[in-house]
């Protein structure tokens, strides 16, 4: 294909008269006719003006003739579509309340996290939510009540509390699920159940918060 074929191709292809097209590449028309007429090639600088004003024009098409005339972007749009699909959809796995201080690990009792129930709520991704966990009891109610399913994240790095907030804690009395609040002697953390009269508040040390996630969100059914 030589160059005044090209040309043809584009001006068919843009559906513009060669005045425009030639203004937009900021040509001469003039220079431009000549092209067309078959008396000129592309040169260098005209190959670079028109790159710059159809970015969708192939390079090596416009310098050779060989390839297509057009970079190829709705086959790489087409890929991105394609793996988007493929992407696993997000979820969250069910754990059992006492593999919560293992979790990120590949295994818990009787199975391995991949195993688990997976819940996909998308306000749950928002909150970056981890895993979720059934409670059980009533030490949290009404806040929470028993059979809830409670999204958490797991917090890696024990800097410092929310104070009020709800956490899951591992410790040595087992795993808690109970509001955090300051506690007089820094060296402890007061924890605090919703349902109080029948579960007093209580003190632990820090030193004894072996895993700790906190609470994001909640889903009950009625």
């Amino acid at each position: 294909m030589n160059d005044s074929q090209k040309i043809e191709e584009l001006l068919h292809y843009f559906r513009m008269e060669q005045k425009d097209f030639a203004e937009k590449c900021g040509l001469v028309t003039s220079n431009f006719s000549q092209i067309k007429a078959g008396k000129c090639r592309i040169s260098k600088r005209l190959s670079e003006k028109i790159l710059k004003a159809f970015p969708e024009v192939n390079k090596t098409w416009l310098a050779t003739g060989e390839g297509e005339m057009l970079v190829n972007k709705t086959t790489n749009k087409e890929k991105e579509t394609e793996k988007e699909i493929q992407k696993e959809p997000y979820s969250v796995p069910l754990i059992p309340i006492d593999a919560v201080a293992g979790f990120g690990g590949e295994d818990i009792e009787g199975g391995r996290y991949e195993d688990c129930e997976k819940y996909a709520v998308p306000e749950f991704e928002v909150a970056k939510a981890e895993f979720v966990i059934r409670v059980s009891g009533s030490s949290m109610y009404p806040k929470y009540s028993n059979g809830d399913i409670l999204a958490c994240r797991k917090i890696y790095d024990i800097l410092f509390f929310q104070w009020g907030k709800v956490y899951v804690i591992d410790s040595s009395q087992g795993m808690l699920v109970k509001r955090v609040f300051k506690c007089d002697n820094e060296d402890y953390i007061t924890l605090v159940s919703d349902n109080s009269e029948r579960y007093p508040p209580f003190d632990i040390p820090k030193s004894d918060v072996r895993s700790l996630s906190i609470v994001l969100g909640v889903i009950r059914m009625e």
